[in-house]
């Protein structure tokens, strides 16, 4: 029994260990693909998100992003205002011109945000196998910088998980796999498919963000790896969530962090959007969408901060 107990654990590791190294590059996009899941957009996909308006009504998905936004330890914001003649001084010209200026220095993955190819990887590779020392620069990365991101309009998809799993907010540490994703879509009435963006209502954001900002980011339901697998699979370009990283916390396995980040970024080529305000969407019981982007264009950053909007 013993030797049997044994040869079960060596198969086992085995397994894990050739699942670990299963290739994941190049992507089904071609060897060259710098834009992932982004290729999924099309004209007919933002013409369809658009016969979704209905209302007109629009909202906010960004939250704002100051120096109480939720952030990762060690990240931080900071800005000043500069007075350019107010300090002292008359105004320039006959019309007195007076004014001031913004000097912002702060982390771009902070607040609302989008993660780019080039934010997280897996053995220094990322999306497609790029290896990091192609296109890593101190001032700014040459491949996967957030400016090179497709502008979106694109069906929107709502998933409250509050409801599928009756709790508001939803434990922490809950994963949403592909039969919790399924049950909640169907219960919602839509179908996920190819060029969509995919967002959970948690409840979580309402709940700690402004109480507990320590607690907000150290636990949280989310996504979870199957669920992340079956997402990518359907074609979708987007994933996010109003929890600050999208895939549950503490991890489904803790020997694997962020590997839902690590599924959609690198393996798929689908971008993840962390600190999204769902609140009024879910209020709405808003289930569908239009679903509009256009990120700041930093040249080469990895991340960027957003204010996505909805339309119904």
């Amino acid at each position: 029994m013993r030797t049997f107990a044994l040869a079960l654990a060596v198969a086992a590791l085995l397994t894990a260990t050739v699942a670990a190294q299963e290739p994941w590059h190049p992507s089904r996009y071609g060897a060259e693909d710098r834009i992932g899941a982004m290729n999924n957009l099309s004209p007919e996909g933002a013409r369809n998100a658009a016969r979704l308006v209905k209302t007109g009504k629009v909202y906010a998905l960004g939250v704002v992003t100051g120096r109480s936004a939720p952030a990762y330890p060690g990240r931080s914001f900071g800005m000043s205002v500069l007075q350019l003649n107010d300090g002292g001084g008359g105004g320039v010209g006959a019309n007195k011109v007076t004014g001031h200026d913004d000097l912002l220095m702060t982390y771009v993955g902070i607040g609302s945000q989008i993660d780019g190819f080039g934010h997280l990887g897996i053995d220094h590779r990322y999306y497609n196998g790029v290896h990091a020392r192609d296109f890593y620069r101190s001032d700014g990365v040459s491949q996967f910088g957030t400016h090179l991101i497709p502008p979106t309009a694109t069906r929107g998809v709502l998933l409250d998980m509050t409801k599928h799993f009756n709790q508001n907010p939803v434990a922490p540490g809950t994963a949403f796999n592909r039969a919790a994703i399924e049950a909640a879509a169907r219960a919602a009435r839509v179908r996920i498919g190819r060029g969509d963006v995919v967002l959970f209502h948690t409840g979580w954001m309402a709940a700690k963000a402004s109480s507990d900002a320590a607690a907000f980011i150290a636990t949280q339901p989310g996504l979870g790896r199957e669920g992340a697998e079956y997402l990518a699979g359907l074609g979708v370009v987007m994933i996010g969530a109003d929890t600050a990283a999208l895939e549950a916390i503490p991890f489904e396995d803790p020997a694997q962090p962020f590997i839902v980040h690590q599924t959609l970024l690198a393996k798929n080529g689908v971008h993840v959007l962390e600190n999204i305000d769902t609140n009024a969407l879910a209020a709405d019981g808003a289930a569908e969408f239009m679903f509009v982007l256009g990120q700041p264009r930093f040249e080469g950053t990895v991340q960027a901060v957003i204010n996505p909007v909805a339309i119904r």
